[in-house]
């Protein structure tokens, strides 16, 4: 692992370590995260527990800590930063009103990521979610 990058690459979920919402319950799940000039582009694909297989659109972060407008999503905008190196941190908005929040920790070791995901779905139900992944 490149210590001075502790995201990129490729990452596992791992199912038995992850606390799930009940609306949201993934099987399997993979995740990227490529480093761009301000920030990363992370993709992420996965299997519900229905079988569905779920393709989640790419997410770019820019950390810079400013309001970024979420085009797919009018009137919504999200703010990124990066306070240490083995942490993102991530706030959701909707005219101004925090709607979301997570953070993603990579531990100390580098093996490991912590997602922890809370907010409003698509169905306006309020989740929360901690994803354990693991480095491929």
């Amino acid at each position: 692992m490149n210590r001075e990058d502790p995201f990129g690459g490729s990452w596992k979920l791992n199912c038995e370590k992850s606390h799930f919402d009940p609306n949201h319950h993934p099987s399997r799940a993979t995740m990227r995260w490529d480093r761009t000039s301000d920030g990363y582009y992370m993709t992420a694909e996965g299997t519900m527990d229905d079988g569905k297989t779920v393709q989640e659109r790419p997410a770019t972060f820019t950390l810079d800590g400013k309001d970024h407008p979420i085009p797919e999503m009018p009137g919504f905008t999200k703010v990124m930063s990066r306070p240490v190196a083995n942490t993102i941190e991530v706030e959701s908005k909707n005219a101004g009103l925090l709607v979301g929040k997570a953070s993603y920790v990579v531990s100390s070791d580098g093996t490991t990521l912590t997602a922890s995901v809370s907010g409003i779905d698509a169905q306006q139900r309020r989740f929360q979610t901690v994803l354990v992944w693991d480095r491929l």
